[in-house]
């Protein structure tokens, strides 16, 4: 695999989307923030810090999974409506590479979002005086990312798999299944039917367990609630290796897919 290219490739992916809705994204959460303040002040004023805190991160998450989502299902699915494809792929460039280098190029787009949305948040704090451990708000935002690049990994899978808006609805899905399945199990396994124990156990065994990688309420609280290093290092590796997995069967199942 020509290294120099994936990389082009990557790039004029982050380019595109930098140039068409970067400014946007940026400026609805810079924009939603303040009244957001206000709301949580309304109904709220004792644990007015902690719930922005949370809120703040909560919608840096939905930002970045809508973005996720709807770019990666739809990025090989569009490439494929226009025919550019073809072009593409008559270049001495294989279709693995293709999908690696779309993965790269939406990878660095959540990443410059989640950079300038965490400056946008921790400047938002400093301005209104909040009380905050901005190295457990990195971390938070650390994790995060690791969660939407495995979401993009599910999503490039699931848009080379069928078409893009049911690829997003399962997105969506299994994302909401991933960080509810833990609690799931446990809830269920008190209950009396087996059928339903069954088919949660095997969710929970097949999707990825999301939960793991969320540390938006942990970070609220400081380093006292942030799981140890060990678990940290095993639930990053967790995501990276799951995101590999998925990766690996996206290019699988683009490899013999015909145009």
């Amino acid at each position: 695999m020509n290294i120099i290219t994936t990389l082009v490739i990557a790039k004029s992916l982050l380019q595109q989307v930098v140039r068409d809705r970067l400014l946007y994204i940026l400026g609805f959460y810079a924009v939603i923030l303040t009244p957001a303040n206000q709301v949580i002040f309304q109904f709220a004023p004792a644990t007015q810090a902690n719930i922005f805190l949370d809120a703040g991160l909560g919608i840096m998450n939905i930002i970045g999974l809508i973005v996720a989502v709807f770019i990666g299902t739809s990025m090989m699915n569009q490439e494929i409506e226009k025919r550019t494809i073809l072009t593409i792929l008559a270049k001495p460039i294989t279709r693995g590479q293709l999908i690696i280098s779309k993965y790269l190029g939406l990878c660095g787009v959540l990443l410059l979002l989640l950079t300038c949305m965490t400056i946008i948040y921790l400047g938002f704090l400093q301005f209104q005086k909040i009380t905050h451990n901005p190295y457990t708000i990195i971390l938070a935002v650390i994790f995060l990312f690791l969660q939407l690049s495995l979401i993009t990994t599910i999503a490039i899978t699931l848009g080379v798999f069928t078409s893009t808006l049911l690829a997003t609805l399962l997105s969506i899905a299994v994302y909401l299944i991933g960080n509810t399945t833990t609690d799931l199990v446990n809830l269920v396994r008190t209950g009396e039917n087996p059928l339903i124990v069954n088919i949660v156990t095997i969710l929970y065994l097949i999707l990825p367990d999301l939960s793991r990688l969320d540390l938006k309420n942990d970070a609220v609280y400081g380093w006292e609630a942030i799981p140890d290093t060990i678990t940290l290092l095993s639930n990053a590796g967790y995501g990276l290796t799951y995101s590999f997995i998925l990766l690996a069967i996206a290019i699988f199942i683009f490899s013999r897919k015909e145009f």
